[in-house]
């Protein structure tokens, strides 16, 4: 299990490149596969359904293990972060020598562009409803706005789900003043990356997609010399 990164080569670990030359087979989307490429040695295989067939690669992957080949399913960000390493450690066996290499997950890359939002107690929500139900997403948004903790928002919105983001907000400005600073990333570390900051009650939903990561202060978090930070408390 290889986490890829948010997309710049200098931020897939060296861990995560030996795990890639070794393989004989590579698995993953097509959009991942192609920007690892040139990192793979001559003759391996690849792998590549389309969007939607989680299950499928995991079970080529895990199939390939089990015949004894070296197999790496990659996926962006870290492969434990909503992505493959969950359905494929469903689905192995004591018969299946699984490794997982870390990766730097969207959230993370995001927060290092805006400063240091995640400097204290946060949390990672997904508002697609694809797999979980949206009742189910508006109370541990509601939960996480009640706590204070900082909100990174995974799949904010995209052309099929276009309500969900400015709902969360709604729920977050029941807990939360209108000037809480907000982070606003798109393609971080890819060609074409946007970093804005707002604030809550600016938010715009359209003006987010599901290549964007949305962080969303605490009470805490402030913007000091144009970075998003959140104290931890020290004193400074």
């Amino acid at each position: 299990m290889v986490g890829l990164g948010p997309g710049d080569d200098a931020l897939i670990p060296p861990l995560a490149r030996e795990a890639l030359a070794a393989s004989e087979l590579v698995v993953g989307l097509e959009q991942y596969v192609e920007r690892i490429r040139h990192l793979l040695r001559s003759g391996t295989r690849l792998s590549v359904p389309p969007l939607g067939s989680e299950v499928e690669r995991a079970k080529e992957a895990l199939a390939e293990a089990r015949s004894g080949g070296s197999v790496a399913l990659v996926s962006s960000g870290d492969a434990g972060v909503y992505a493959m390493a969950s359905p494929a450690l469903e689905l192995a066996g004591e018969d299946v020598d699984v490794v997982i290499v870390p990766g730097i997950t969207a959230a993370q890359a995001a927060a290092s562009l805006l400063g240091s939002p995640l400097g204290h107690d946060h949390c990672s929500i997904s508002l697609s409803d694809l797999l979980t139900p949206w009742v189910v997403i508006r109370e541990r948004v509601r939960a996480a706005a009640e706590a204070d903790f900082v909100l990174s928002l995974y799949n904010p919105r995209s052309k099929g789900r276009d309500w969900q983001l400015g709902k969360a907000r709604e729920i977050l400005l029941d807990h939360r003043s209108p000037d809480t600073p907000v982070g606003v990333v798109r393609d971080a570390y890819r060609a074409g990356q946007r970093v804005a900051l707002t604030d809550l009650g600016s938010l715009r939903p359209e003006d987010v997609d599901m290549l964007t990561v949305v962080i969303v202060g605490s009470s805490q978090t402030e913007v000091r010399a144009g970075r998003m930070v959140t104290p931890r408390g020290y004193g400074v």
